[in-house]
């Protein structure tokens, strides 16, 4: 049973990659994750907040009393001169590439084009094989454009492909008016892949403090239908890979997944509720209906089910809602056939 894919270019052993999360900080997990089966891991995310705030405490200290001599000011070198960063995060990288064989994906988190994206220069000669930007950009102005907020994912793009060798995926967020569009203007602007979708954490309240609050929850199965529609509607439409995530939970979603054109399937929330090894269990699951289905290999199915090539395309478009709405029994809760 041929589990290989390719994936931003690469061969990987498997479509299983634990997507950035918390347990890739520990280089021990990564080795796990190797073990258990992912053809690739995606390292947790490099903020930019995190560059803004380091580069912003070494010049307070750089410049700290300078103002006490009038020519002090010429003894310290331009801080665009230094190279600053978390280099914990690079040394995270290079001792993960001396510990595994499989593809470390690093990721940038950010929302405006800058110095961050420059880091990916960096993280390229720390070893990582391909790059995931991660834009994590809510939208409050109401005065800004759709345009504009698109023309911000492509400015940040191409900023990043000038600076690095190495693949450079975009992790998509699922609110843009035209997907499709956004989707195919990335692809011509240089994307070696696009990951479907960024699910951003909403703010809660908490009622005795009265503070606004993180209240991080665990995507569920449902959460899977978003970007298996998309995957399908892209298939075939673009030249780079497409990559599913959230709400993959179980051998059934991964294979749907690829069904309709996934390249790779990510996988978070539930390593962190079930343990990496779950990992194990999902090949083994995958194996067993690969074997039941006598399909010989993972790009065998790739696409098979995508609105490209399934008997019925419309299933993927608004037929489908009226169909849905038609056949639902408010009263019961169950779906029932008209008669």
């Amino acid at each position: 049973m041929n589990l290989t894919t390719t994936y931003l270019g690469l061969e990987l052993k498997s479509p299983l990659v634990p997507s950035a999360s918390p347990l890739s900080e520990d280089i021990d997990n990564i080795k796990l994750m190797e073990d258990a089966g992912a053809g690739a891991v995606v390292m947790h995310s490099l903020f930019e907040e995190q560059l803004n705030l380091e580069k912003s405490a070494l010049h307070h200290h750089l410049t700290y009393h300078t103002e006490s001599f009038a020519e002090a000011l010429t003894y310290f070198p331009n801080i665009a001169n230094f190279r600053v960063g978390p280099e914990e995060y690079l040394d995270h990288i290079r001792k993960a590439k001396e510990k595994v064989d499989i593809p470390i994906i690093a990721s940038l988190n950010g929302s405006s084009v800058g110095g961050w994206t420059e880091y990916g220069k960096l993280m390229e000669e720390a070893g990582a094989s391909a790059l995931e930007l991660n834009i994590y950009y809510v939208p409050t102005n109401p005065d800004l454009s759709s345009h504009d907020i698109e023309q911000n994912y492509l400015d940040i793009l191409t900023s990043v492909k000038a600076a690095v060798t190495i693949p450079v995926a975009v992790k998509l967020s699922p609110y843009f008016t035209n997907t499709a569009n956004i989707a195919k203007r990335l692809d011509h602007a240089g994307a070696d892949g696009l990951v479907l979708f960024n699910r951003f954490y909403q703010p809660d309240i908490n009622l005795e403090n009265l503070e606004v609050e993180p209240h991080v929850l665990l995507s569920t199965p449902q959460a899977m239908r978003l970007p298996l529609r998309w995957i399908a509607i892209l298939y075939g439409h673009i030249q780079g890979s497409l990559a599913a995530t959230s709400g993959i939970h179980n051998a059934q979603d991964v294979i749907k997944m690829l069904m309709v054109g996934a390249n790779v399937t990510m996988l978070c929330s539930i390593l962190l509720r079930e343990g990496i090894n779950h990992i194990q269990c999902l090949e083994k699951d995958l194996r067993q209906w690969m074997k039941i289905h006598e399909y010989e290999s993972v790009k065998q199915m790739q696409g098979t089910m995508s609105q490209l090539n399934c008997p019925n395309p419309s299933a993927f478009e608004r037929a489908q809602y009226m169909k849905a709405l038609q056949t639902y029994n408010p009263d019961s809760g169950r779906v029932y056939t008209p008669s």
